[in-house]
């Protein structure tokens, strides 16, 4: 088999209040438009979160086969309630850490991965993760690409240090939505001074992976230089 018809692998880490299951139901458009380029692998965060009695969920981020159930989070930027929301200032956050480890432990143990993939809290996460590498803090990390879907800095103080260090020179693609009122546009477009060279997709809609027909030519051109 010729290098170029190997998939690349790539480490999915999901938004706040899914898991790996439910967060591989909702991109299964985007796995389906790059079977033949990428091996998607789902990991679940480490931290439980409470569940709202009356939350209801709608457009696409509504629960895709029951697999909300387990909700979890990376992170929880109000310690005592064990909650997170992207716009909440803090001085310090829970649970950090443990993530960190977590997706330690998934190279470990499922790697070796090309590149990482982040969707909302994930993408912010994964925006620490190559700062980590970037900083030469975690041997384990060596990705050679990121893409960050709907992503943002976390406003937490003790989260600064991920943003004052050398830019992120990991090649990287930044793609969100125009509708997003979960993490709206400029949020994302905050995070891209991090990024030496970012690259972007925006598209029309709201708060989700965008997998249509004509997404795939920038996702593939992306990819491309590391097959």
């Amino acid at each position: 088999m010729s290098k170029a018809a190997v998939p690349l692998r790539i480490l999915c880490i999901h938004g706040y209040r899914q898991n790996g299951n439910s967060f591989r139901g909702k991109t299964g458009a985007l796995r389906k438009l790059l079977k033949k380029q990428v091996e998607l692998v789902y990991i679940s965060a480490p931290h439980q979160v409470p569940a709202i009695q009356n939350e209801t969920n709608q457009g696409p981020e509504k629960t895709a086969g029951g697999g909300d159930e387990d909700q979890r989070g990376w992170w929880f930027s109000d310690v005592q309630a064990r909650s997170f929301n992207a716009q909440q200032e803090c001085e310090s956050s829970l649970g950090l850490e443990e993530s960190i480890e977590t997706v330690k432990t998934a190279v470990k143990e499922l790697g070796p991965f090309d590149g990482i993939l982040g969707f909302s809290q994930g993408a912010a996460l994964v925006a620490m993760l190559c700062a980590l590498q970037e900083q030469k803090l975690e041997a384990d990390f060596n990705f050679r690409f990121a893409i960050l879907v709907a992503g943002f800095r976390s406003v937490c103080s003790q989260h600064r240090r991920f943003y004052e260090g050398p830019a992120i020179t990991i090649p990287s693609l930044h793609v969100f939505g125009q509708d997003d009122h979960v993490i709206p546009e400029e949020m994302s477009r905050d995070l891209l001074p991090a990024f030496d060279g970012a690259q972007i997709l925006i598209h029309l809609g709201g708060h989700f992976v965008p997998a249509a027909s004509s997404h795939r030519q920038t996702y593939q051109d992306f990819l491309k230089k590391f097959e």
